[in-house]
């Protein structure tokens, strides 16, 4: 028999999945070409949830249901409900875009952001290998539909296919790395393959084999080199609607199952797969900045900037463990949270600006759509500037807060190597500024291409403000943001 505590830990993924299929329901009776009903009630779900996981959150608690197939503590519960916020920023942009493009003729861009967020909530909370796969299969499934959601559109299909076949490729890699930690500790549960790991008793051989394909499935999901084909295509050929709910609150959910996995699952394998995570961080942070600077199409250049970003988030992870010593693992997995967090704050930024100016048969994606965006609409080439700022790393912006905590910990480990890394990340930091610093240069001093003003509705302006907002006022007060990450992966260290 289940018990109370088991239904506890997850009463949001049952509002969540309940609400998905009620509002799949309703919206075969709704008329309205805005999907106004269906609107408020994907709000209102995504509110109750966000404001039920940050009091679970803020209760501070671990619990485990299910047979400790699930798990309920704060790490998980504060991405859990960024996730949703995300979510719902996301659809609030959104929504004009897709009206605009015939891609709300039914519910199913609200339902499936609705069954992918349920996805993201069960790789956060998966304590279980079978768990964590059935929630990323979950978001990626929601993720192939969402992408290939304009039937009409050549492009779009398109995206969708190369995005199903790498996926599915991806899926292979981490079943398989799995199914080989099975077969060698004989546990699906991430303690219990903790323990066996620990115990010595395991032919080292075969962990690492089955960790490779592990390592490879979730670098897949990241997006990181050499994993990172799908990422230009996807971000430029899905709508940008559509490429927001992919490229932000999934980055969430690809950062707490690589958390579930490596450090509560693995941590005794850290010297192996932290050589992984730095290979993987190195080409990112090389190919991602060194590539975004050829291009013109800006979807296609924060796909770019996205990968490189990436690595940042994997210098933190690979920096937990010292020689053996897990000293530092609380501030190296904080900073990368806290990168993960805010970067996902200023992605959604700065592609509701791209939705913004985006109009009937025109999609602003080019560099040079934004030309003089200065001189007709003032407040939004600001938001765009702070995103744009924010992503290069310059002060005092998040960016750049983000940055500093991955690096402070790479120099405080006092290896050699780390300390090169961390020269190698600034360099490269230099490199991608270019590319950012060009945006703003491009809406400040060209002369804009159209005469045309840029109009919003009010929930849009008021939602893209506050955004734009928090991305300085957190970079000048980060400190509360910061506390919040750490306190949340020490509980998560501590059980």
């Amino acid at each position: 028999m289940i018990d109370k505590l088991s239904w506890i830990t997850v009463y949001p993924e049952i509002i969540l999945m309940a609400m998905a299929c009620v509002i799949a329901l309703v919206d075969l009776g709704v008329k309205s070409p805005q999907r106004t009903l269906t609107y408020v009630l994907t709000l209102l779900t995504l509110g109750v949830v966000a404001v039920l996981q940050g009091l679970y959150a803020s209760g501070g608690a671990t619990a485990y249901g299910f047979g400790n197939m699930v798990v309920s503590d704060q790490m998980g519960n504060w991405l859990k409900c960024f996730a949703s916020l995300s979510v719902m920023v996301s659809l609030v942009y959104g929504r004009p875009y897709a009206a605009s493009r015939d891609m709300l003729r039914g519910g199913e861009l609200f339902s499936l952001s609705l069954f992918a967020l349920l996805g993201m909530f069960v790789m956060i909370s998966g304590n279980n290998f079978l768990v964590l796969y059935m929630g990323l299969e979950l978001l990626t499934l929601s993720s192939y539909a969402l992408v290939a959601l304009r039937r009409d559109n050549v492009t779009a299909t398109e995206a969708a296919m190369k995005y199903f076949v790498l996926g599915a490729m991806a899926s292979g890699f981490l079943l398989y790395g799995l199914s080989m930690m099975y077969g060698a500790t004989g546990s699906l549960d991430v303690n219990a393959v903790f323990k066996a790991i620990s115990s010595g008793n395991v032919d080292h051989r075969v962990l690492v084999f089955g960790l490779v394909f592990v390592v490879a499935g979730l670098a897949f999901k990241l997006g990181v080199v050499p994993f990172h084909m799908w990422i230009p295509d996807v971000y430029q050929g899905a709508p940008t609607a559509v490429t927001l709910l992919i490229g932000g609150a999934p980055k969430l959910a690809a950062f707490a199952i690589c958390i579930r996995l490596l450090v509560e699952g693995m941590l005794p394998l850290a010297p192996d797969w932290q050589q992984m995570l730095m290979v993987l961080s190195i080409g990112s942070l090389f190919i991602g900045n060194l590539a975004a600077i050829a291009q013109t199409n800006l979807k296609r250049m924060l796909a770019f900037s996205t990968i490189s970003q990436m690595g940042f988030v994997l210098l933190g992870l690979m920096s937990g463990a010292v020689n053996g010593n897990t000293l530092s693992a609380g501030n190296a997995y904080s900073s990368s949270m806290f990168y993960v967090v805010t970067y996902v704050l200023t992605t959604l930024a700065s592609f509701g600006i791209i939705m913004l100016l985006a109009r009937d048969g025109f999609e602003s994606e080019e560099i040079t759509d934004f030309a003089g965006l200065n001189q007709r609409s003032p407040l939004y080439a600001a938001v765009m500037a702070i995103c744009m700022f924010s992503l290069a790393g310059i002060p005092p912006m998040v960016g750049f807060y983000a940055k500093l905590s991955v690096l402070q910990v790479l120099i405080a480990s006092g290896q050699a190597m780390h300390i090169g890394l961390a020269v190698f990340a600034v360099m490269m930091s230099l490199v991608g500024a270019f590319y950012y610093l060009r945006v703003v240069k491009v809406m400040y001093f060209d002369e804009p291409i159209t005469a045309s003003t840029v109009s919003a509705s009010v929930d849009v302006r008021v939602v893209l403000s506050i955004n734009g907002a928090l991305v300085l006022v957190l970079g000048i007060v980060p400190g509360g943001l910061m506390t919040l990450c750490a306190q949340a992966i020490l509980q998560m260290l501590g059980t």
